[in-house]
């Protein structure tokens, strides 16, 4: 729990302070290199385990101090395990559920700034320790007439460093994602846009009422109540969840007509925001929801929208249809549309990419293409991690001069992958329903 952890009474704010605790941490990144290529010379046949490690502890440490975008990169990282050695993925996992927290004054200090007041003056209750620690803001329980309340508090600076530090983090990401920089940076003002928004919690506020009524006729869903007069730029006052998180849940050893019911609860909550409402919650990494008892799945962050434009939705989703019944000018159009290829290529490079997206599309629709799919099946991972792998060894895309897909992808992307993922730890099988053009 986060209130185990050592609690911060700083953070650093200044550009200044941000960048050189980004160098330290550099400093310690090559240290660690420098002494596995000693060590390698002594052990020619010593593998990266060691060196991933350390490397992966020394970078947690510096950006769960940090907090703010470079933390978020860090968990968006680890949801995309086909990405990062194991050792990354497992630290950074931590991101989803345990930062630091701060320390209580610094609490007050942000209650006095929006509302003039000290939590006590405010609530019933106010638990001084954060219950739960992440990347943008933290987590304490309050009660308020008789509610049960969670409020979210955004740690100081965040919202004004996501501009450098998305700067200061592309060393890390272009070493650990195997990227090239035109790829980084195609992609990093999509990133840099949806952080800007998770720091506006009057926008997550709005958001989260308005999918929540969208979703309400879905079976099994849950949603907080938000309340504007305990609410502001930086603190956001809701219902509390009470429940387990699903990995939690899972060690209760559920049945698994109980993990089926929680699968198609999640399925049908994404199916209906990306092919009716065409915007969805766009953060499904496992901290975000809560099993209740009665086998009912809480959705407690709104932070992170995406907005998918019609034209992309088109395209993206014509290519996921089983019989890919399009002749090759219309395809060729929708390659071009989604930007997986361009008239830079060569008819060499049009036909590869071509051929890996279609590929890489078809493996993701592999659920798409059935009545029920189950997600307890490992090798459709291991499908698509070995896929990644191909894709991000392969030298056509190494050498590539340009970057590969709309940025509407990355996140419409992640949330896929963030949903499969989620089904996949939950062992559930669903019903895949699917919009009527698309069956």
């Amino acid at each position: 729990m986060p209130d185990k952890l050592k609690e911060q009474g700083a953070i650093p704010v200044t550009k200044v302070q941000r960048a050189a605790k980004f160098f330290s941490t550099g400093a310690k990144v090559g240290g660690n290199y420098m002494k596995h290529y000693a060590k390698k010379m002594v052990n020619p046949s010593m593998d990266k385990e060691e060196l991933h490690l350390n490397n992966a502890t020394d970078i947690y440490k510096s950006l769960s101090e940090l907090k703010g975008s470079a933390l978020k990169v860090a968990q968006m990282m680890s949801m995309d395990k086909n990405l990062l050695p194991r050792a990354y993925q497992d630290k950074f996992t931590m991101a989803q559920y345990s930062a630091p927290p701060l320390s209580y004054p610094l609490v007050v200090k942000t209650f006095q700034k929006y509302f003039g007041k000290t939590p006590e003056q405010m609530f019933d209750t106010f638990t001084r320790s954060a219950v739960n620690a992440a990347s943008i803001g933290q987590v304490h329980k309050a009660t308020k007439d008789g509610k049960e309340l969670a409020v979210k508090i955004q740690y100081p600076g965040v919202a004004d460093s996501v501009s450098s530090d998305l700067k200061l983090v592309r060393p890390f990401a272009l070493r650990l994602l195997n990227m090239n920089e035109r790829e980084l940076d195609h992609y990093m003002a999509e990133v840099e846009e949806k952080l800007l928004e998770e720091t506006d919690y009057i926008l997550e506020v709005q958001r989260s009422r308005e999918i929540s009524e969208e979703c309400g006729h879905i079976p099994n869903l849950k949603f907080p109540k938000y309340y504007d007069e305990f609410s502001s730029e930086r603190i956001i006052t809701m219902d509390w969840i009470e429940g387990k998180h699903i990995k939690e849940w899972m060690d209760t050893n559920p049945t698994q007509k109980a993990k089926n019911k929680i699968g198609q609860a999640l399925w049908d909550f994404y199916h209906h925001q990306v092919h009716n409402l065409k915007q969805v919650h766009a953060d499904p990494h496992p901290g975000n929801f809560i099993v209740q008892e009665g086998d009912q799945l809480g959705i407690i962050d709104f932070g992170c929208v995406k907005v998918i434009p019609e034209d992309f939705y088109q395209g993206y989703f014509a290519l996921i249809k089983k019989e890919l019944l399009i002749n090759e000018d219309e395809l060729n159009q929708i390659f071009y549309d989604l930007e997986f290829i361009s008239d830079k290529d060569t008819d060499v490079e049009k036909a590869y990419f071509k051929g890996v997206f279609k590929e890489m599309i078809s493996l993701l629709g592999k659920p798409f293409h059935v009545e029920k799919f189950d997600f307890a099946d490992n090798q459709f991972f291991e499908q698509i991690f070995q896929l990644g792998d191909r894709i991000s060894n392969d030298k056509m895309f190494r050498k590539s001069r340009q970057a590969r897909g709309s940025r509407h992808g990355l996140y419409v992307n992640r949330t896929y992958f963030g949903i499969y993922n989620l089904l996949n730890q939950l062992e559930a099988e669903v019903d895949t329903t699917k919009p009527e053009w698309l069956k």
